[in-house]
């Protein structure tokens, strides 16, 4: 969907752009879509959508941009996903409707991994990730397996937390000594603020379970409204790791999507 209004405002530049030239599937007037956080409820007749995304990523630039030397849509457009389906037409009315229900916590994981991203060694690590956050309650929209790349990482957090507003992204991988171990570096490149109790508090428990727990560099950072925890390699550590943190940050990210639970009144155990 884009707004009616930044079209006409590109128009105006000299665009002359028509109907469909973004890929769009919807123009709407009377919504700036960029200030609707993803998780809005949009109701059109029989029509309920959910935004999921602000903005994309532009991969090449098309003919727009070369015309202009800029485009909206990787900006201004907003995606979403039909929760009931109909039919809509011409001039019917698009009205915000509130949510009654909890939404899911929405998370995504990403293993680095050079030999696993190169199919020399299969990914178990963020698979098992992925149940332990399913059976929590949790909605795993990306799971994604890379290399030890830090500008790729950087790219997938920034995107993740800006357009896609994810509550959690948990990483897995390096997050050692070795010299293709960044995953730490490039997380913290992309904070907004540092949480470092989380990592601090995985570090100590798994002290306990081996010493050589003291040379895991993990990070815990907030970008925007999102959590980013990096969790160890192995399988069994992820899980050890996850064990410590998973019941505790509900509260945080309830307060990270702009809840007003009072930490000095909360009710006694």
């Amino acid at each position: 969907m884009l707004s009616a209004d930044k079209v006409r405002q590109f128009n105006e530049k000299g665009a002359g752009v028509e109907p469909g030239a973004f890929g769009e599937n919807l123009v709407v007037t009377g919504f700036d879509f960029r200030f609707l956080p993803v998780g809005t409820l949009l109701r059109c007749g029989q029509v309920l959508l959910e935004i999921t995304q602000i903005g994309k990523e532009c991969y090449g630039h098309c003919e727009i941009f070369k015309k202009m030397g800029d485009c909206i849509m990787p900006r201004e457009g907003v995606f979403a996903r039909v929760l009931e389906p109909g039919t809509i037409d011409l001039g019917d009315e698009m009205i915000l409707q509130p949510r009654t229900t909890f939404r899911p916590w929405q998370a995504a994981v990403i293993t680095l991994s050079d030999k696993r991203a190169a199919g020399q060694r299969e990914d178990k690590s963020g698979p098992a990730i992925v149940r332990r956050l399913t059976e929590q309650g949790c909605e795993v929209v990306e799971q994604l397996l890379i290399a030890d790349d830090p500008e790729l990482l950087k790219r997938h957090l920034i995107r993740l937390a800006d357009q896609r507003q994810l509550d959690l992204i948990l990483t897995t991988g390096g997050t050692g000594f070795g010299s293709r171990d960044t995953t730490p570096e490039a997380t913290l490149s992309v904070a907004h603020r540092n949480a470092p109790g989380i990592s601090e508090a995985i570090r100590a428990a798994s002290m306990a379970i081996t010493p050589r727990a003291m040379l895991s560099r993990g990070v815990s950072i907030i970008r925007g409204r999102t959590l980013i925890v990096n969790l160890p390699g192995s399988p069994k550590a992820c899980m050890e790791s996850m064990d410590v943190f998973l019941d505790v940050i509900p509260h945080g990210l309830e307060l990270l999507r702009g809840g007003t639970l009072d930490c000095a009144h909360l009710p006694p155990d």
